[in-house]
């Protein structure tokens, strides 16, 4: 395997929550409908996770947040679940799995995202 991208993004929470709070429309934008039901700290790592993605994904233009969705496995290892725009740039760049980590902490929210390639 070799690591063809690589892509990182801290989240200041407050900041954040406050972006939620003048710009509504952004949860329905940003997060799908099985994310946005979770609490302001965890929206705020997939967020840090989607801007993580698009930068190991070479930041193109076109790519739609609905496209890629922060899952939890059953050992509560996150995932990224990756569809249309998303998945479409990854096969360009011959990328075949994706690891992710999230973290959030003293107000802040951090994802690293590690894009593989056969």
């Amino acid at each position: 395997m070799a690591i063809v991208g690589l892509g990182i993004d801290v989240v200041e929470i407050d900041r954040f929550e406050a972006a939620l709070a003048r710009s509504p429309g952004l949860l329905e934008r940003v997060f799908t409908p099985a994310e946005r039901g979770l609490g302001t700290h965890s929206l705020a790592a997939r967020w840090a996770a989607k801007e993580a993605l698009a930068k190991a994904l070479g930041a193109p233009r076109g790519l739609s947040w609905q496209d890629a969705e922060v899952i939890r496995e059953e050992s509560g290892q996150p995932r990224l679940a990756i569809t249309g725009s998303v998945a479409a740039r990854a096969a360009e760049l011959g990328i075949t799995s994706f690891h992710l980590s999230l973290s959030h902490d003293a107000g802040v929210a951090s994802a690293v995202v590690i894009g593989e390639a056969l």
